[in-house]
């Protein structure tokens, strides 16, 4: 290693705000069985697929109805 670096020319990490941040989010088991299920089946962590599925969500203005009765 060197003794000295130089990082006058330095710039920011430009996907810094890409990064994802840690949340703590209760579920229910069905729903983390269903995802886990799907994440053995497409090699994919369950918590990624979660990520995706509420990405797409997002993406696509999806609202969620509730009707009580």
């Amino acid at each position: 290693m060197r003794k000295h670096y130089d990082f006058t020319n330095a710039r920011k990490n430009p996907y810094a705000a890409q990064l994802k941040k840690s949340v703590t989010i209760r579920l229910d088991e069905g729903s983390i069985t269903y995802f886990k299920t799907m994440a053995e089946e497409t090699g994919i962590p369950y918590q990624s697929l979660i990520n995706l599925y509420l990405k797409d969500c997002a993406a696509s203005g999806k609202k969620i109805s509730l009707d009580w009765k």
